[in-house]
């Protein structure tokens, strides 16, 4: 029989840290950890801090964190951040996750230290438009290094488990999806601040780059007037970045603008309360925002592509060019009905496969069988 009241030890690896506040791999570790803990887990989490001192530790809500000061910024002090917190942890004994493969190099040091190393292979990073050339071959090499060192590897959507089954067998590879919170009301007073009503505008949350077609959607919307906003959540600076003044220059006056919001509630707030929820991204896995909007139960027009169709299902529209996308468009925004039987598929696919319990037990049982403190006598 299997031990099971022995404490079980992990170390998860690759975010900015928790509490959450950077993005979607933050949000899966806080709670990832926050479910383990629960479970009678000992979680540890190295996380980034700015200077430089040594590191400490401290507990955060029963997880253990080793605070890492850096004083790079950018990619360089998170190179540097992950070189310090792999050495690190290879002086535990602990199971390691492993959160993307951009660093997957520094996993050899848990290979010679006999350690089990289960990497959560994100998505196809090297593939995306705004690497320079050396940038796509770090991440290559990187990604080819993540398959032979890592013990097991986790794809987060099927469409990258088939590339990575490209790579290594098939066998050392568990598709778990992203999860999200479910979200069955919100305060309307929190959208009002912007000057929106509920059902009154589409919403697009994304980082403003050419992968993620927000030029081609404000083109869409901008062809004609639509009588209600499209409001676009991100970091857009126009005087240091020729895709952003070109989406900002593309853009009607409905168009609404409002920055990089990270409050929690307001950006929830905002997804509850949208009539359609338009998602552009043309790589990745399973990504976050579009998750989220479906815990929403928002309806969604995705470009079509495998990794939104196999996320949004059936239910949801779809969009190539920028005619089928004001196309749909025309269609969706006046048509209520259809709309609510979009949000209905929504809420249908995101209890189907992307709820929080079912995703967080889904890691909790491949962590116990990789768990060497689950053994065997």
């Amino acid at each position: 029989m299997q031990e099971k009241n022995r404490t079980r030890n992990l170390s998860i690896l690759g975010t900015r840290g928790v509490p959450a506040n950077h993005g979607g791999f933050e949000t899966f570790a806080e709670h990832l950890a926050l479910f383990l803990v629960g479970r009678g887990w000992r979680v540890t989490i190295y996380c980034q801090v700015d200077g430089n001192s040594s590191a400490g530790t401290d507990v955060w809500k029963g997880v253990n964190r080793v605070n890492i000061p850096i004083t790079q910024k950018g990619a360089m002090g998170t190179v540097v951040f992950d070189w310090k917190s792999a050495r690190l942890a290879a002086q535990t004994d602990d199971l390691i996750l492993t959160l993307g493969y951009n660093t997957a190099i520094f996993c050899v040091l848990y290979r010679l230290k006999g350690l089990c190393n289960l990497i959560n292979m994100d998505g196809i990073e090297w593939k995306r438009g705004k690497w320079s050339f050396s940038e796509r071959m770090w991440l290559y090499l990187n990604e080819r290094a993540g398959c032979w060192l890592g013990n097991h590897l986790i794809a987060d959507h099927p469409a990258i488990a088939d590339h990575l089954a490209m790579k290594i067998s098939a066998s050392k590879i568990t598709t778990i999806p992203y999860g999200a919170d479910r979200i069955n009301g919100s305060d309307k007073a929190l959208i009002k601040t912007y000057g929106l009503e509920p059902n009154g505008y589409a919403l697009l949350i994304a980082r403003p780059e050419p992968e993620n077609s927000i030029l081609e959607i404000v083109r869409s919307f901008s062809i004609k007037k639509r009588r209600i906003k499209l409001v676009l959540l991100g970091k857009y600076d126009p005087d240091n970045s020729t895709y952003h003044r070109k989406v900002m220059n593309a853009a009607s006056d409905e168009i609404l603008f409002l920055g990089a919001i990270y409050k929690p509630n307001t950006v929830k707030a905002l997804r509850f309360f949208c009539r359609l929820y338009i998602h552009g991204h043309t790589v990745g896995g399973t990504n976050p925002s579009l998750v989220e909007a479906m815990g929403a139960a928002s309806p969604v027009l995705a470009h079509d592509n495998r990794f939104n169709r196999w996320v949004a299902g059936s239910g949801a529209r779809y969009f190539k060019t920028t005619e089928e996308c004001s196309r749909q468009l025309d269609i969706l925004l006046s048509d209520r009905d259809k709309l609510g039987v979009m949000r209905d598929s929504s809420r249908k696919r995101f209890e189907e496969l992307f709820t929080w319990s079912k995703v967080l037990s889904k890691y909790e049982e491949l962590l116990t069988k990789w768990s060497k403190d689950v053994r065997e006598p």
